[in-house]
């Protein structure tokens, strides 16, 4: 099946930046999309930003629009979230999620267990 795994979060000050990494792994035919939701406690899980695997199509969320940065690199199967300008707001657990398919056509989400993103001083 699919893995996929976030890393790279932490504590950091506001208007400072951080650097989130998601992988996916496994027996993976093909990618769709990558994207980063987040869920801050007593929130309902919103969706922060994501990018198409072919062409690199992207859309954000309008609170992080100017500041987050979304990319990818395809031969590591591999999305990264350049988040500059943070915001207490901005904290929450940083969830990434795949759309890919082990059988062609058979495209299924796949989800990480999140990292935690904290902004304060």
């Amino acid at each position: 099946q699919v893995h996929v795994a976030e890393s790279g979060g932490g504590l950091v000050q506001p208007g400072g930046s951080l650097r989130l990494s998601c992988a996916a792994s496994g027996t993976i035919f093909s990618i769709s999309t990558m994207g980063w939701f987040r869920q801050a406690p007593g929130k309902e899980r919103e969706f922060v930003a994501t990018i198409t695997w072919s062409g690199g199509t992207t859309i954000y969320a309008d609170s992080v629009k100017g500041r987050f940065t979304i990319s990818r690199d395809n031969a590591k199967n591999t999305v990264y979230l350049q988040m500059n300008s943070l915001k207490p707001e901005d904290t929450a657990v940083y969830y990434c999620k795949a759309r890919a398919d082990v059988r062609a056509g058979d495209f299924r989400q796949y989800w990480g267990q999140g990292t935690q993103v904290t902004v304060s001083s």
